[in-house]
Protein backbone atom coordinates (compact mmCIF):
# COMPACT_ATOMS: atom_id res chain seq x y z
CA UNK A 1 0.00 0.00 0.00
CA UNK A 2 1.17 3.51 -0.74
CA UNK A 3 0.04 6.83 0.71
CA UNK A 4 -1.63 9.80 -0.96
CA UNK A 5 1.59 11.58 -2.00
CA UNK A 6 3.00 8.33 -3.37
CA UNK A 7 -0.16 7.62 -5.34
CA UNK A 8 -0.09 11.09 -6.88
CA UNK A 9 3.43 10.68 -8.18
CA UNK A 10 2.76 7.10 -9.31
CA UNK A 11 -0.28 8.19 -11.31
CA UNK A 12 1.54 11.17 -12.77
CA UNK A 13 4.72 9.43 -13.87
CA UNK A 14 4.90 5.69 -13.28
CA UNK A 15 1.67 3.85 -14.02
CA UNK A 16 1.27 2.68 -17.59
CA UNK A 17 -2.04 3.18 -19.37
CA UNK A 18 -3.58 -0.07 -18.11
CA UNK A 19 -2.28 0.12 -14.52
CA UNK A 20 -4.33 1.28 -11.58
CA UNK A 21 -2.28 0.20 -8.56
CA UNK A 22 1.26 -0.14 -7.24
CA UNK A 23 0.68 -3.88 -7.01
CA UNK A 24 0.17 -4.01 -10.79
CA UNK A 25 3.28 -1.92 -11.40
CA UNK A 26 5.39 -4.27 -9.28
CA UNK A 27 4.04 -7.29 -11.14
CA UNK A 28 4.95 -5.70 -14.47
CA UNK A 29 8.50 -4.90 -13.38
CA UNK A 30 9.14 -8.23 -11.65
CA UNK A 31 7.81 -10.17 -14.62
CA UNK A 32 10.00 -8.24 -17.04
CA UNK A 33 13.24 -8.84 -15.11
CA UNK A 34 12.85 -12.34 -13.67
CA UNK A 35 14.15 -15.49 -15.35
CA UNK A 36 11.83 -17.83 -13.45
CA UNK A 37 8.53 -17.77 -11.54
CA UNK A 38 10.48 -18.11 -8.28
CA UNK A 39 12.57 -15.06 -9.11
CA UNK A 40 9.49 -13.12 -10.14
CA UNK A 41 7.88 -13.80 -6.75
CA UNK A 42 11.06 -12.67 -4.96
CA UNK A 43 11.33 -9.45 -6.95
CA UNK A 44 7.65 -8.66 -6.59
CA UNK A 45 7.68 -9.12 -2.82
CA UNK A 46 10.84 -7.02 -2.42
CA UNK A 47 9.29 -4.08 -4.28
CA UNK A 48 5.67 -4.39 -3.19
CA UNK A 49 6.67 -4.36 0.49
CA UNK A 50 8.79 -1.25 -0.23
CA UNK A 51 11.95 -2.88 1.10
CA UNK A 52 13.70 -2.09 -2.20
CA UNK A 53 12.94 -0.02 -5.27
CA UNK A 54 14.95 0.33 -8.49
CA UNK A 55 15.60 3.64 -10.23
CA UNK A 56 12.73 5.40 -11.96
CA UNK A 57 13.44 4.24 -15.56
CA UNK A 58 13.06 0.62 -14.44
CA UNK A 59 9.73 1.33 -12.74
CA UNK A 60 8.52 3.31 -15.76
CA UNK A 61 9.82 1.24 -18.65
CA UNK A 62 10.24 -2.40 -17.61
CA UNK A 63 7.91 -4.61 -19.61
CA UNK A 64 7.17 -1.87 -22.17
CA UNK A 65 8.29 -1.47 -25.76
CA UNK A 66 10.89 1.10 -24.68
CA UNK A 67 12.44 -1.12 -21.96
CA UNK A 68 15.31 1.29 -21.23
CA UNK A 69 15.96 0.62 -17.55
CA UNK A 70 19.07 2.56 -16.51
CA UNK A 71 19.18 6.00 -14.89
CA UNK A 72 22.83 6.96 -15.25
CA UNK A 73 24.87 7.60 -18.38
CA UNK A 74 28.05 9.44 -19.31
CA UNK A 75 28.98 10.34 -22.88
CA UNK A 76 32.25 11.28 -24.54
CA UNK A 77 32.44 14.83 -25.91
CA UNK A 78 35.25 15.48 -28.38
CA UNK A 79 36.46 18.72 -29.91
CA UNK A 80 35.18 18.36 -33.46
CA UNK A 81 31.74 19.50 -34.58
CA UNK A 82 30.88 15.91 -35.47
CA UNK A 83 31.86 14.61 -32.03
CA UNK A 84 30.04 17.41 -30.22
CA UNK A 85 26.79 16.96 -32.12
CA UNK A 86 27.00 13.17 -31.90
CA UNK A 87 27.08 13.54 -28.11
CA UNK A 88 24.12 15.92 -28.29
CA UNK A 89 22.15 13.45 -30.38
CA UNK A 90 22.99 10.52 -28.10
CA UNK A 91 22.01 12.58 -25.06
CA UNK A 92 18.63 13.34 -26.62
CA UNK A 93 18.06 9.63 -27.21
CA UNK A 94 18.94 8.85 -23.59
CA UNK A 95 16.65 11.57 -22.23
CA UNK A 96 13.81 10.33 -24.39
CA UNK A 97 14.22 6.89 -22.82
CA UNK A 98 14.25 8.16 -19.23
CA UNK A 99 17.95 8.43 -18.42
CA UNK A 100 20.17 11.29 -17.32
CA UNK A 101 23.53 12.17 -18.85
CA UNK A 102 26.90 13.44 -17.70
CA UNK A 103 29.43 15.19 -19.91
CA UNK A 104 32.96 16.46 -19.41
CA UNK A 105 33.39 19.33 -21.86
CA UNK A 106 37.12 19.78 -21.27
CA UNK A 107 38.13 18.40 -24.69
CA UNK A 108 36.47 21.38 -26.39
CA UNK A 109 39.02 24.08 -27.15
CA UNK A 110 38.60 27.41 -25.35
CA UNK A 111 36.67 30.38 -26.60
CA UNK A 112 38.70 32.39 -29.10
CA UNK A 113 41.07 29.55 -30.06
CA UNK A 114 41.89 29.27 -33.76
CA UNK A 115 39.99 26.58 -35.71
CA UNK A 116 42.14 25.55 -38.65
CA UNK A 117 39.42 23.67 -40.55
CA UNK A 118 37.17 26.74 -40.77
CA UNK A 119 39.81 29.45 -40.35
CA UNK A 120 37.59 30.86 -37.63
CA UNK A 121 37.65 30.94 -33.84
CA UNK A 122 36.14 28.50 -31.35
CA UNK A 123 33.07 29.44 -29.34
CA UNK A 124 34.18 27.40 -26.31
CA UNK A 125 32.54 24.74 -24.13
CA UNK A 126 30.01 27.01 -22.40
CA UNK A 127 28.43 28.02 -25.72
CA UNK A 128 28.01 24.36 -26.65
CA UNK A 129 26.58 23.59 -23.20
CA UNK A 130 23.81 26.07 -23.97
CA UNK A 131 23.03 24.13 -27.14
CA UNK A 132 22.91 20.85 -25.17
CA UNK A 133 20.64 22.56 -22.64
CA UNK A 134 18.24 23.75 -25.35
CA UNK A 135 17.94 20.24 -26.80
CA UNK A 136 17.28 18.81 -23.35
CA UNK A 137 14.59 21.41 -22.77
CA UNK A 138 12.41 20.13 -25.59
CA UNK A 139 12.62 16.46 -24.62
CA UNK A 140 10.89 14.84 -21.69
CA UNK A 141 12.53 11.76 -20.21
CA UNK A 142 10.52 8.76 -21.33
CA UNK A 143 7.77 11.23 -22.22
CA UNK A 144 7.20 11.75 -18.48
CA UNK A 145 9.91 14.00 -17.07
CA UNK A 146 12.39 16.55 -18.35
CA UNK A 147 15.95 15.45 -19.03
CA UNK A 148 18.83 16.12 -16.65
CA UNK A 149 22.52 16.65 -17.29
CA UNK A 150 25.78 17.05 -15.44
CA UNK A 151 28.20 19.46 -17.08
CA UNK A 152 31.81 19.16 -15.95
CA UNK A 153 34.90 21.20 -16.75
CA UNK A 154 38.40 20.43 -15.53
CA UNK A 155 39.93 23.07 -13.29
CA UNK A 156 42.82 23.60 -15.73
CA UNK A 157 40.62 24.48 -18.74
CA UNK A 158 41.20 28.08 -19.94
CA UNK A 159 37.43 28.77 -19.92
CA UNK A 160 37.02 27.69 -16.30
CA UNK A 161 35.92 31.12 -15.04
CA UNK A 162 33.26 31.45 -17.72
CA UNK A 163 32.06 27.94 -16.83
CA UNK A 164 31.91 28.72 -13.11
CA UNK A 165 29.83 31.82 -13.85
CA UNK A 166 27.61 30.18 -16.48
CA UNK A 167 24.70 29.81 -14.03
CA UNK A 168 25.01 33.17 -12.29
CA UNK A 169 21.45 34.04 -13.28
CA UNK A 170 18.91 31.56 -12.00
CA UNK A 171 17.30 29.83 -14.96
CA UNK A 172 20.40 29.88 -17.18
CA UNK A 173 21.40 26.42 -18.46
CA UNK A 174 18.52 25.15 -16.33
CA UNK A 175 18.77 21.50 -17.41
CA UNK A 176 22.35 21.17 -16.15
CA UNK A 177 23.98 20.73 -12.80
CA UNK A 178 27.55 21.97 -13.14
CA UNK A 179 30.68 20.78 -11.33
CA UNK A 180 34.36 21.64 -11.48
CA UNK A 181 36.70 18.64 -11.62
CA UNK A 182 39.52 19.64 -9.27
CA UNK A 183 42.85 17.92 -8.64
CA UNK A 184 44.80 17.31 -5.45
CA UNK A 185 47.46 19.70 -6.76
CA UNK A 186 44.94 22.52 -7.07
CA UNK A 187 43.36 21.79 -3.68
CA UNK A 188 46.82 21.65 -2.09
CA UNK A 189 47.55 25.16 -3.33
CA UNK A 190 44.22 26.36 -1.91
CA UNK A 191 44.97 24.69 1.41
CA UNK A 192 48.40 26.36 1.48
CA UNK A 193 46.86 29.76 0.73
CA UNK A 194 48.74 30.11 -2.56
CA UNK A 195 45.95 32.16 -4.10
CA UNK A 196 48.30 34.39 -6.08
CA UNK A 197 49.80 31.41 -7.91
CA UNK A 198 49.18 31.63 -11.67
CA UNK A 199 47.24 28.49 -12.59
CA UNK A 200 46.32 29.12 -16.25
CA UNK A 201 47.67 31.46 -18.91
CA UNK A 202 45.26 31.86 -21.81
CA UNK A 203 47.18 31.54 -25.08
CA UNK A 204 44.74 33.70 -27.03
CA UNK A 205 44.99 36.75 -24.76
CA UNK A 206 47.96 36.03 -22.43
CA UNK A 207 45.48 36.54 -19.56
CA UNK A 208 46.71 35.01 -16.31
CA UNK A 209 44.22 33.21 -14.10
CA UNK A 210 45.29 32.58 -10.51
CA UNK A 211 44.28 29.91 -8.03
CA UNK A 212 42.47 32.66 -6.12
CA UNK A 213 40.50 33.74 -9.19
CA UNK A 214 39.15 30.23 -9.58
CA UNK A 215 38.58 29.52 -5.88
CA UNK A 216 36.82 32.83 -5.29
CA UNK A 217 34.62 32.14 -8.32
CA UNK A 218 33.69 28.72 -6.94
CA UNK A 219 32.86 29.95 -3.44
CA UNK A 220 30.98 32.98 -4.79
CA UNK A 221 28.88 30.75 -7.07
CA UNK A 222 28.04 28.32 -4.28
CA UNK A 223 27.15 31.18 -1.93
CA UNK A 224 24.96 32.74 -4.62
CA UNK A 225 22.95 29.70 -5.75
CA UNK A 226 24.63 26.40 -4.87
CA UNK A 227 26.67 25.91 -8.03
CA UNK A 228 29.17 24.72 -9.07
CA UNK A 229 29.70 21.51 -7.15
CA UNK A 230 33.18 20.03 -6.84
CA UNK A 231 34.35 16.63 -8.04
CA UNK A 232 37.66 15.34 -6.70
CA UNK A 233 39.46 13.81 -9.66
CA UNK A 234 42.29 12.07 -7.82
CA UNK A 235 40.06 10.47 -5.20
CA UNK A 236 37.63 9.27 -7.87
CA UNK A 237 40.46 7.61 -9.77
CA UNK A 238 42.24 6.23 -6.71
CA UNK A 239 39.05 4.20 -6.21
CA UNK A 240 38.53 3.41 -9.92
CA UNK A 241 37.90 -0.35 -9.97
CA UNK A 242 38.97 -0.75 -13.61
CA UNK A 243 42.07 1.48 -14.06
CA UNK A 244 43.20 -0.49 -17.13
CA UNK A 245 40.19 0.93 -19.02
CA UNK A 246 41.27 4.53 -18.40
CA UNK A 247 40.60 7.35 -15.97
CA UNK A 248 37.11 8.50 -14.99
CA UNK A 249 36.30 12.09 -15.95
CA UNK A 250 32.51 12.36 -15.61
CA UNK A 251 29.52 11.44 -13.46
CA UNK A 252 25.77 11.16 -13.89
CA UNK A 253 23.60 14.29 -13.24
CA UNK A 254 23.48 13.98 -9.44
CA UNK A 255 27.13 13.01 -9.09
CA UNK A 256 26.72 9.65 -7.35
CA UNK A 257 27.91 7.53 -10.26
CA UNK A 258 31.36 8.23 -11.75
CA UNK A 259 31.50 6.38 -15.07
CA UNK A 260 33.80 5.83 -18.03
CA UNK A 261 32.66 7.23 -21.39
CA UNK A 262 29.50 5.48 -22.69
CA UNK A 263 28.94 3.48 -19.51
CA UNK A 264 25.48 3.31 -18.00
CA UNK A 265 24.40 2.11 -14.59
CA UNK A 266 21.14 0.93 -13.10
CA UNK A 267 20.51 1.97 -9.51
CA UNK A 268 18.39 0.59 -6.71
CA UNK A 269 17.90 1.52 -3.07
CA UNK A 270 17.05 -0.50 0.02
CA UNK A 271 14.70 1.17 2.50
CA UNK A 272 16.67 0.73 5.74
CA UNK A 273 13.72 1.78 7.90
CA UNK A 274 11.90 -1.41 6.90
CA UNK A 275 14.53 -3.46 8.75
CA UNK A 276 14.20 -1.78 12.16
CA UNK A 277 11.91 -3.63 14.55
CA UNK A 278 9.76 -2.23 17.38
CA UNK A 279 12.68 -2.50 19.81
CA UNK A 280 14.93 -0.47 17.51
CA UNK A 281 17.01 -3.47 16.48
CA UNK A 282 18.22 -4.03 12.91
CA UNK A 283 17.05 -7.26 11.29
CA UNK A 284 20.35 -8.16 9.62
CA UNK A 285 19.17 -11.56 8.39
CA UNK A 286 16.28 -10.02 6.47
CA UNK A 287 18.53 -7.20 5.26
CA UNK A 288 21.08 -9.68 3.94
CA UNK A 289 18.41 -11.55 2.02
CA UNK A 290 17.15 -8.32 0.45
CA UNK A 291 20.69 -7.22 -0.49
CA UNK A 292 21.33 -10.52 -2.26
CA UNK A 293 18.01 -10.41 -4.10
CA UNK A 294 18.60 -6.78 -5.10
CA UNK A 295 22.08 -7.50 -6.50
CA UNK A 296 20.69 -10.36 -8.56
CA UNK A 297 17.83 -8.14 -9.76
CA UNK A 298 20.14 -5.28 -10.79
CA UNK A 299 22.53 -7.65 -12.56
CA UNK A 300 19.63 -9.19 -14.48
CA UNK A 301 18.65 -5.72 -15.71
CA UNK A 302 21.99 -5.31 -17.50
CA UNK A 303 21.03 -8.18 -19.81
CA UNK A 304 17.33 -7.33 -20.08
CA UNK A 305 17.94 -3.64 -20.84
CA UNK A 306 17.39 -2.08 -24.27
CA UNK A 307 20.30 0.32 -24.75
CA UNK A 308 19.97 3.64 -26.63
CA UNK A 309 23.10 3.04 -28.78
CA UNK A 310 25.48 0.07 -29.30
CA UNK A 311 28.46 1.87 -27.73
CA UNK A 312 26.58 2.15 -24.44
CA UNK A 313 25.64 -1.53 -24.45
CA UNK A 314 29.24 -2.54 -25.12
CA UNK A 315 30.72 -0.30 -22.42
CA UNK A 316 28.08 -1.26 -19.84
CA UNK A 317 28.39 -5.00 -20.36
CA UNK A 318 32.18 -4.75 -20.24
CA UNK A 319 32.10 -3.73 -16.55
CA UNK A 320 28.52 -4.60 -15.48
CA UNK A 321 28.43 -1.85 -12.83
CA UNK A 322 25.36 -1.61 -10.62
CA UNK A 323 24.52 0.92 -7.93
CA UNK A 324 22.91 -0.54 -4.81
CA UNK A 325 22.35 1.97 -2.04
CA UNK A 326 20.14 2.95 0.86
CA UNK A 327 17.23 5.26 1.58
CA UNK A 328 15.26 5.74 4.78
CA UNK A 329 18.52 6.17 6.70
CA UNK A 330 17.38 9.07 8.88
CA UNK A 331 14.10 7.28 9.54
CA UNK A 332 16.08 4.25 10.72
CA UNK A 333 18.15 6.43 13.06
CA UNK A 334 14.95 7.98 14.47
CA UNK A 335 13.51 4.51 15.05
CA UNK A 336 16.71 3.57 16.87
CA UNK A 337 16.60 6.90 18.76
CA UNK A 338 20.07 7.91 17.55
CA UNK A 339 20.73 11.55 16.59
CA UNK A 340 21.75 11.92 12.95
CA UNK A 341 24.56 14.33 13.83
CA UNK A 342 26.19 12.17 16.50
CA UNK A 343 29.29 9.92 16.51
CA UNK A 344 26.95 7.04 17.37
CA UNK A 345 24.87 7.80 14.27
CA UNK A 346 27.93 7.85 12.01
CA UNK A 347 29.26 4.64 13.54
CA UNK A 348 25.95 2.85 12.99
CA UNK A 349 25.61 4.10 9.41
CA UNK A 350 29.18 3.16 8.56
CA UNK A 351 28.67 -0.35 9.91
CA UNK A 352 25.41 -0.80 7.99
CA UNK A 353 26.98 0.41 4.73
CA UNK A 354 29.92 -1.93 5.29
CA UNK A 355 27.44 -4.79 5.73
CA UNK A 356 25.63 -3.80 2.52
CA UNK A 357 28.89 -3.60 0.56
CA UNK A 358 30.32 -6.87 1.86
CA UNK A 359 27.07 -8.75 1.26
CA UNK A 360 26.73 -7.26 -2.23
CA UNK A 361 30.28 -8.32 -3.10
CA UNK A 362 29.56 -11.80 -1.76
CA UNK A 363 26.45 -12.12 -3.93
CA UNK A 364 28.30 -10.75 -6.96
CA UNK A 365 30.95 -13.39 -6.33
CA UNK A 366 28.28 -16.08 -6.30
CA UNK A 367 26.92 -14.77 -9.61
CA UNK A 368 30.47 -14.80 -11.03
CA UNK A 369 30.81 -18.48 -10.13
CA UNK A 370 27.57 -19.13 -11.97
CA UNK A 371 28.01 -16.88 -15.02
CA UNK A 372 31.60 -15.66 -15.00
CA UNK A 373 33.12 -12.32 -13.94
CA UNK A 374 32.59 -9.05 -15.77
CA UNK A 375 34.55 -9.12 -19.07
CA UNK A 376 37.04 -6.41 -18.02
CA UNK A 377 37.96 -8.29 -14.82
CA UNK A 378 41.57 -8.78 -15.92
CA UNK A 379 43.53 -5.68 -15.02
CA UNK A 380 40.89 -4.61 -12.49
CA UNK A 381 41.32 -4.00 -8.77
CA UNK A 382 39.29 -7.16 -8.23
CA UNK A 383 41.85 -9.29 -10.10
CA UNK A 384 44.67 -7.66 -8.14
CA UNK A 385 42.86 -8.60 -4.91
CA UNK A 386 42.13 -12.13 -6.13
CA UNK A 387 38.35 -11.67 -6.00
CA UNK A 388 36.08 -12.92 -8.77
CA UNK A 389 32.93 -10.79 -9.06
CA UNK A 390 30.19 -10.33 -11.64
CA UNK A 391 30.09 -6.52 -11.30
CA UNK A 392 33.00 -4.05 -11.34
CA UNK A 393 31.22 -1.75 -8.87
CA UNK A 394 28.23 -2.51 -6.68
CA UNK A 395 27.39 0.30 -4.26
CA UNK A 396 26.16 3.86 -4.78
CA UNK A 397 24.13 6.32 -2.72
CA UNK A 398 21.50 7.94 -4.96
CA UNK A 399 19.30 10.89 -3.97
CA UNK A 400 16.11 8.77 -4.32
CA UNK A 401 14.00 11.90 -4.70
CA UNK A 402 11.00 10.17 -6.26
CA UNK A 403 11.32 6.57 -5.10
CA UNK A 404 11.64 7.66 -1.46
CA UNK A 405 8.23 9.35 -1.80
CA UNK A 406 6.83 6.08 -3.15
CA UNK A 407 8.50 4.17 -0.29
CA UNK A 408 7.35 6.84 2.20
CA UNK A 409 10.77 7.21 3.78
CA UNK A 410 13.53 9.78 4.12
CA UNK A 411 15.53 10.25 0.93
CA UNK A 412 18.91 8.56 0.48
CA UNK A 413 21.24 9.25 3.39
CA UNK A 414 19.89 12.79 3.79
CA UNK A 415 18.58 14.07 7.09
CA UNK A 416 14.91 14.98 6.95
CA UNK A 417 14.56 18.43 5.37
CA UNK A 418 11.61 19.35 7.58
CA UNK A 419 8.98 17.27 9.33
CA UNK A 420 6.29 19.31 7.58
CA UNK A 421 6.98 20.97 4.26
CA UNK A 422 5.65 21.72 0.79
CA UNK A 423 7.01 19.62 -2.06
CA UNK A 424 6.93 20.62 -5.72
CA UNK A 425 6.70 17.81 -8.26
CA UNK A 426 7.89 17.87 -11.87
CA UNK A 427 4.42 18.92 -13.05
CA UNK A 428 4.64 22.06 -10.92
CA UNK A 429 2.08 20.79 -8.40
CA UNK A 430 2.70 21.37 -4.69
CA UNK A 431 1.55 19.23 -1.81
CA UNK A 432 2.14 19.23 1.94
CA UNK A 433 4.14 16.42 3.51
CA UNK A 434 4.05 15.54 7.23
CA UNK A 435 6.56 12.99 8.52
CA UNK A 436 4.63 10.06 10.07
CA UNK A 437 7.26 9.15 12.70
CA UNK A 438 7.44 12.76 13.83
CA UNK A 439 3.68 13.14 14.10
CA UNK A 440 3.29 9.89 16.02
CA UNK A 441 6.05 10.73 18.52
CA UNK A 442 4.80 14.31 18.88
CA UNK A 443 1.32 13.09 19.74
CA UNK A 444 2.79 10.64 22.28
CA UNK A 445 4.87 13.34 23.99
CA UNK A 446 1.96 15.81 24.00
CA UNK A 447 -0.31 13.13 25.43
CA UNK A 448 2.00 12.69 28.42
CA UNK A 449 2.42 16.42 29.05
CA UNK A 450 -1.12 17.66 28.35
CA UNK A 451 -3.90 15.40 29.64
CA UNK A 452 -6.60 17.77 28.39
CA UNK A 453 -7.53 16.59 24.85
CA UNK A 454 -8.29 20.10 23.56
CA UNK A 455 -5.00 21.54 24.76
CA UNK A 456 -3.12 18.49 23.48
CA UNK A 457 -4.65 18.91 20.03
CA UNK A 458 -3.90 22.64 20.05
CA UNK A 459 -0.26 22.08 21.05
CA UNK A 460 0.28 19.45 18.35
CA UNK A 461 -1.29 21.73 15.74
CA UNK A 462 0.91 24.65 16.80
CA UNK A 463 4.07 22.54 16.51
CA UNK A 464 3.12 21.25 13.07
CA UNK A 465 2.43 24.79 11.87
CA UNK A 466 5.67 26.06 13.38
CA UNK A 467 7.69 23.29 11.75
CA UNK A 468 6.01 23.90 8.41
CA UNK A 469 6.95 27.59 8.61
CA UNK A 470 10.47 27.35 10.06
CA UNK A 471 11.73 23.80 9.49
CA UNK A 472 12.81 23.23 13.10
CA UNK A 473 11.52 22.19 16.53
CA UNK A 474 14.68 23.22 18.38
CA UNK A 475 13.11 26.46 19.65
CA UNK A 476 9.92 24.95 21.10
CA UNK A 477 10.41 25.11 24.86
CA UNK A 478 7.97 22.46 26.05
CA UNK A 479 9.42 19.67 23.90
CA UNK A 480 11.91 17.54 25.91
CA UNK A 481 15.57 17.21 24.87
CA UNK A 482 15.02 13.52 24.20
CA UNK A 483 12.63 14.58 21.41
CA UNK A 484 14.52 17.52 19.91
CA UNK A 485 17.86 15.66 19.75
CA UNK A 486 16.30 12.90 17.66
CA UNK A 487 14.15 15.11 15.43
CA UNK A 488 16.85 17.32 13.98
CA UNK A 489 16.53 18.48 10.37
CA UNK A 490 18.90 19.21 7.51
CA UNK A 491 18.84 22.89 8.53
CA UNK A 492 19.62 22.14 12.20
CA UNK A 493 22.69 20.04 11.47
CA UNK A 494 26.09 21.76 11.18
CA UNK A 495 27.85 21.50 7.84
CA UNK A 496 30.75 19.62 9.41
CA UNK A 497 28.40 16.88 10.64
CA UNK A 498 26.79 16.64 7.19
CA UNK A 499 30.23 16.03 5.66
CA UNK A 500 31.29 13.55 8.35
CA UNK A 501 28.15 11.50 7.68
CA UNK A 502 28.89 11.49 3.95
CA UNK A 503 32.45 10.37 4.72
CA UNK A 504 31.19 7.55 6.96
CA UNK A 505 29.25 6.15 4.02
CA UNK A 506 31.87 6.88 1.34
CA UNK A 507 34.36 4.57 3.03
CA UNK A 508 32.16 1.62 2.01
CA UNK A 509 30.75 2.87 -1.31
CA UNK A 510 32.36 1.79 -4.58
CA UNK A 511 30.96 4.68 -6.62
CA UNK A 512 30.01 7.97 -4.96
CA UNK A 513 27.25 9.70 -3.02
CA UNK A 514 24.58 12.23 -3.87
CA UNK A 515 24.07 14.37 -0.79
CA UNK A 516 23.48 18.04 -0.11
CA UNK A 517 25.54 19.82 2.52
CA UNK A 518 23.00 22.30 3.88
CA UNK A 519 24.31 25.58 5.28
CA UNK A 520 22.36 28.43 6.91
CA UNK A 521 21.44 31.46 4.85
CA UNK A 522 23.82 33.50 7.02
CA UNK A 523 26.84 31.40 5.98
CA UNK A 524 29.79 33.30 4.55
CA UNK A 525 32.00 32.53 1.56
CA UNK A 526 34.83 31.78 4.00
CA UNK A 527 32.69 29.11 5.67
CA UNK A 528 31.90 27.62 2.27
CA UNK A 529 35.64 27.55 1.53
CA UNK A 530 36.24 25.76 4.85
CA UNK A 531 33.56 23.18 4.04
CA UNK A 532 35.00 22.46 0.58
CA UNK A 533 38.48 21.94 1.99
CA UNK A 534 37.13 19.74 4.79
CA UNK A 535 35.30 17.56 2.25
CA UNK A 536 38.53 17.11 0.28
CA UNK A 537 40.45 16.20 3.45
CA UNK A 538 37.71 13.67 4.31
CA UNK A 539 38.41 11.97 0.95
CA UNK A 540 34.96 12.50 -0.48
CA UNK A 541 34.60 12.06 -4.23
CA UNK A 542 32.43 15.13 -4.62
CA UNK A 543 30.49 17.75 -2.72
CA UNK A 544 27.35 19.82 -3.24
CA UNK A 545 26.60 22.73 -0.91
CA UNK A 546 23.31 24.59 -0.67
CA UNK A 547 22.95 27.80 1.33
CA UNK A 548 19.38 28.13 2.55
CA UNK A 549 17.20 30.59 0.62
CA UNK A 550 19.79 31.13 -2.12
CA UNK A 551 17.52 29.77 -4.87
CA UNK A 552 13.91 30.32 -5.86
CA UNK A 553 13.43 26.98 -7.64
CA UNK A 554 14.26 24.53 -4.84
CA UNK A 555 12.23 21.31 -4.76
CA UNK A 556 11.55 21.36 -1.02
CA UNK A 557 9.94 24.50 0.41
CA UNK A 558 9.13 25.63 3.91
CA UNK A 559 5.69 27.09 4.41
CA UNK A 560 6.75 30.67 5.04
CA UNK A 561 8.52 30.60 1.68
CA UNK A 562 5.39 29.72 -0.23
CA UNK A 563 6.30 32.35 -2.81
CA UNK A 564 9.08 30.07 -3.95
CA UNK A 565 11.92 31.17 -1.68
CA UNK A 566 13.14 27.77 -0.58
Amino acid sequence: MTGEAAERILMLRYYRDDEKSFDELCRRVAGAIADSPEEEAEYFDMMNTLRFLPNSPTLMNAGTDMNQLAACFTLYVGDSITEIFDAMKWGAMIHKSGGGTGYNFSNIRPEGAFVESSEGVASGPVSFMKAFDAVTGVIRQGGRRRGANMGILNVDHPDILKFINSKTREGDIANFNISVMVTDRFMGLVEAGRFDRVWITREETAEEITVGDIWNGITEGIWRNGEPGLLFYDEINRKNMTPALGNINATNPCGEQPLLPFESCVLGSINLSKFIDEKGETDLASLEKTIRTAVKFLDRIIDKNRYPIPEIEEATKRTRKVGLGLMGVHDALIMRRIPYDSPEGRKYCGSIMQFVAETAVSESGRLAEEKGPFPAWKGSVWEKNGKMVRNAALTTIAPTGSISIIAECSSGIEPVFSYSYTRMNTAGESFRMVHPLFKKELETVAGKLFPNPEERERRVGEVLSHVHETGTVQDIGWLPDSFTKIFTTALDIRWRDHILMQAAFQEHVHASISKTINMPGTSTKNEISEALLFAWRCRLKGITIYRTSSRKDAVLCLGKFGDGHC
